[in-house]
């Protein structure tokens, strides 16, 4: 990858230690939360001290990344490479990526030897997390510049995202589900399944009775979704919402029925944890269609 650099966001939810290990830079969405906010350059809150606060009630707040602060990001960049290929958080979701593409338009007309290009990931979290770590690997491989953006493209709605959350509030709030439909969700202890659709949005699939049920249900869509690549799905990615303990009860029952040994679990960010919700569990993986 020395002929290039590749760039993304928090909102992939990849641990420092690999962004470190692959030179992957990171910009950061910010939250406010207790009247206080985190991110951007700024301070970090601890996942457990995020989640604790929301269990106690407190409501975060977010924010994409500016077109300002995309091109200075993208501007710092560039003192160490003008070829940039930035894989960023789904449209469907925040602006975070026209922000990226406004801030690189803008670069590319001052500066003519720069070279920047903003792939919409229609991505989230470690669903994102998987499409870096895929484009990663082909870059790798040796792929130049132009061939690793266009096996971006290629492989991007190949990004499979099936998710649970444990609290229907939360999505109420993000307008996700009725008020009604989260109320009796709750008494009744009803569980919906959603995935992220080719557009990069959140949309509801089913609704299974209680939290095991919901956990067993992203592993049966991940043996109906994988279609071709069931025997290419070398790596998959698992992440939660501080509820470690459900995420490998759902990585043991992959390795039980698909025979797969090799899995990145972490925790959900804060940026999209204020959406989803303490006891979120996402599943992502390779797939024919989404």
């Amino acid at each position: 990858m020395s002929d290039f650099l590749i760039a993304t966001d928090c909102g992939a939810d990849l641990p420092e230690d690999y962004l470190k290990e692959n030179n992957i830079s990171c910009s950061n969405l910010t939250y406010t939360i207790c009247g206080k906010t985190y991110g951007g350059r700024g301070e970090q809150l601890p996942y457990k001290e995020f989640y604790s606060l929301m269990r106690a009630g407190n409501l975060p707040k977010t924010s994409q990344v500016n077109p300002d602060e995309a091109k200075e990001s993208l501007l710092e960049l560039m003192k160490e490479n003008k070829k940039i290929l930035v894989l960023a958080f789904s449209s469907g979701l925040s602006g975070t990526y026209n922000s990226f593409r406004i801030a690189a338009e803008e670069i590319m007309e001052e500066d003519k030897d720069a070279e920047i290009k903003v792939v919409d990931s229609k991505c989230a979290s470690l669903g994102q997390g998987l499409f870096v770590y895929k484009v990663v690997e082909k870059a790798k491989t040796g792929a130049s510049f132009e061939e690793t953006f266009k096996y971006a493209e290629e492989i991007a709605p190949k990004c499979v995202h099936v998710f649970t959350v444990d609290d229907l509030n939360h999505l109420y709030r993000g307008g996700r589900v009725t008020k009604t439909a989260a109320f009796f969700g709750t008494v009744l202890n009803i569980k919906p399944v959603l995935h992220v659709d080719d557009d990069g949005h959140l949309i509801p699939l089913m609704k299974e009775r209680g939290r095991k049920k919901s956990l067993l249900k992203l592993v049966d869509l991940m043996g109906e979704q994988m279609g071709s690549y069931k025997d290419k799905n070398d790596i998959v990615f698992i992440s939660h919402g501080d509820c470690i303990e459900d995420a490998e009860f759902v990585r043991d029952e992959i390795k039980s029925r698909f025979g797969i040994e090799k899995f990145l679990i972490n925790n959900i960010g804060p940026v999209i944890g204020a959406h989803a919700g303490p006891g979120t569990i996402a599943l992502f993986f390779m797939g024919d269609v989404r």
